[in-house]
């Protein structure tokens, strides 16, 4: 699968996402221990239109409580592996000029169950959105765990890239591409900044902050 038909079909999987209450969360914050975000406070981790200047959103940022439906877009492997103890699944997506972005989140109900996740899901799932020749690149001290991928994504060339980031108890992706392989409009410096901007409004979420970290410029 191309990162664009990938791309489509997140958009189309955030399109189906319904909106709802939030549940309850563990409240550690005050301790600076990792806590169990609301649904809410997921929608709200998510990149909005106040924090992407320069990008138009396309998908607005939304969370639902992962079901079987849900389980099968977040963790798209056998038996759903790196779902388990998953709490909230959300998504938001923007364009700017022929790139896209699209941020997901998956919220756990323990930083352990974050950990265990991790590697399941790049290794079985995430890390191969770029491209079987795609190549690593580092995005900094992101979160609490890290990896990213650059390559081409499409028929042609046009470039694309995964990230994914771990932040106490969630996990979070970032998926850009670009349908014009002639302009740079994804880059890794490009990409490494989308990142960070969803790792910081994750952290700021999980220390009971609203989460206002944006792009600069």
């Amino acid at each position: 699968m191309t990162m664009s038909n990938y791309r489509r079909g997140v958009a189309i999987a955030a399109a189906l996402l319904l909106t709802g209450c939030a549940g309850g969360a563990q409240s550690d914050s005050q301790n600076g221990k990792a806590v169990a975000l609301t649904k809410e406070q997921v929608r709200k981790t998510l990149p909005d239109d106040e924090a992407m200047t320069g990008w138009k959103e396309t998908a607005r940022p939304t969370a639902v409580e992962i079901d079987k439906l849900y389980r099968s877009q977040a963790c798209p492997i056998k038996d759903h592996a790196g779902c388990e103890n998953s709490r909230f699944y959300g998504a938001s997506t923007f364009r700017h000029n022929a790139a896209t972005v699209t941020f997901l989140i998956i919220a756990y109900d323990s930083e352990q169950a974050a950990r265990q996740a991790y590697d399941v899901l790049w290794d079985g799932y995430y890390g191969k959105r770029a491209g079987q020749r795609a190549k690593t690149f580092g995005i900094g001290p992101v979160g609490d765990e890290r990896d990213a991928r650059f390559g081409s994504s499409g028929f042609h060339g046009e470039p694309g890239a995964v990230t994914q980031t771990r932040v106490g108890t969630t996990l979070l992706w970032t998926l850009a591409d670009s349908a014009d392989k002639d302009k740079a409009d994804i880059d890794e410096d490009g990409v490494r900044s989308l990142a960070t901007v969803l790792a910081k409004r994750a952290r700021q979420a999980q220390n009971g902050d609203a989460p206002s970290a944006a792009l600069s410029g």
